[in-house]
């Protein structure tokens, strides 16, 4: 029998202070590329039970099935990605799963003994982050498995496969351009 609570990982992420300089580390040493880079991405949600707007620049690449996940915040609202003083929690933050139903994802997270710590949108993909007292520092994700999701990791894993390293062939998506 199969114990995954949520079946396979399909995202591991890290906080980085600088995200150009992140992708580029990647490109170099870990031959993962290319990335899909969204600036001035905007969360709107709850930080541990504070409303709040998380602004972002993200960048995402694949390995196999798996999300790269690249997170430079840019603001210094609530959020899980830095601590009480407002500093970015550089490093491994989080594994997510893609959920088909993040509410009862979410429940039986808590029914593990997890508590929510960010729950948010952007209005096009919803993430429940949670955590636990015995684990700190590392969040457990919920990403909606919407349409548009699955097919935005469909098209980074092929571009992944194909990709011949040419740095020019990340794509910028600037939402204040």
């Amino acid at each position: 029998m199969n114990t995954q609570a949520y079946g396979p990982i399909r995202q591991v992420a890290y906080i980085v202070a600088d995200l150009d300089a992140a992708i580029r580390h990647w490109m170099d040493f870990a031959g993962i590329g290319p990335w899909t880079v969204y600036k001035n991405a905007t969360m709107r949600g709850h930080c541990r039970g504070v409303e709040t707007a998380v602004k972002m620049n993200v960048g995402l690449s694949y390995q196999g099935e798996v999300q790269i996940e690249l997170i430079q915040v840019n603001s210094k609202t609530p959020s899980p990605y830095q601590d009480a003083d407002g500093r970015s929690l550089i490093g491994m933050h989080h594994i997510a799963w893609l959920s088909q139903d993040i509410d009862a994802d979410v429940a039986k997270a808590k029914q593990r003994g997890l508590a929510p710590a960010f729950e948010a949108s952007n209005g096009v993909v919803r993430v429940a982050y949670m955590e636990s007292a015995a684990e700190p520092g590392l969040l457990l994700e919920f990403i909606e498995a919407a349409p548009v999701v699955l097919e935005n990791f469909a098209s980074g894993m092929k571009a992944a496969r194909e990709w011949d390293g040419n740095r020019e062939a990340n794509q910028v998506i600037d939402f204040e351009a």
